[in-house]
């Protein structure tokens, strides 16, 4: 898939102030800091595209960007800065539970994980939360740069192998960097089955 162009629509607080147009809707989300921002700026090909910061958690809303004027790639807050007041963490998860569970144009939710890091009980919960909802996802393994592309295959290996304990089909899975846009092709091509797909339908 080619993205001829993508701009940005509107941040919403709530599920409610989301666009009112029915094209179909892929949600990137992952932990603070997971390199988010970046591989939405790479996919489209388009460096300031979604705001990146040093800082973790500061997308605090529902962004909407509009691709090939098609489609919409949808930044969610990130989960898990530990920084946050309870307050405001908990008003996050229902900003987010409230977009996944009630948005009849999200198709597909991509989970981000950094390919670095062991699996962590925060990521398996939401996959686990995501799969007990019927919501369809990926995983999107970020940031394939910083190891050696063997290592980035045994890391990928073993997290997905862990989830065989309570998996009978492994859901579909992306190795990425934003750096070096590995993964690029992969990833929109997924997004163009779903699409023609739905087409189809």
């Amino acid at each position: 898939m080619e993205i001829k162009n993508a701009f940005f629509t509107l941040s919403a607080p709530n599920v409610g102030l989301c666009p009112k147009d029915n094209k179909p809707e892929y949600a990137f989300i992952g932990r603070s800091n997971v390199g988010k921002s970046s591989l939405i700026n790479m996919l489209c090909n388009h460096k300031g595209l979604a705001k990146t910061s040093a800082t973790p958690g500061k997308t605090l809303l529902i962004n909407h960007f509009v691709i090939n004027k098609e489609w919409y790639i949808v930044d969610l807050p990130g989960y898990g800065f530990a920084k946050r007041s309870k307050t405001e963490r908990q008003k996050l998860e229902n900003m987010i539970r409230g977009y996944i569970l009630q948005r009849e144009q999200l198709v597909n939710v991509f989970v981000l994980i950094d390919i670095r890091h062991d699996q962590q009980p925060i990521d398996r919960e939401l996959i686990t939360w995501l799969g007990e909802s019927g919501i369809p996802f990926s995983i999107v393994f970020t940031k394939a740069d910083k190891l050696g592309p063997v290592k980035a295959k045994a890391n990928v290996a073993a997290w997905m192998d862990k989830l065989k304990d309570e998996w009978e089909e492994l859901p579909p899975h992306f190795i990425t960097s934003a750096e070096k846009k590995i993964g690029r092709d992969d990833v929109l091509n997924y997004i163009d089955e779903i699409n023609q797909s739905l087409q189809n339908t």
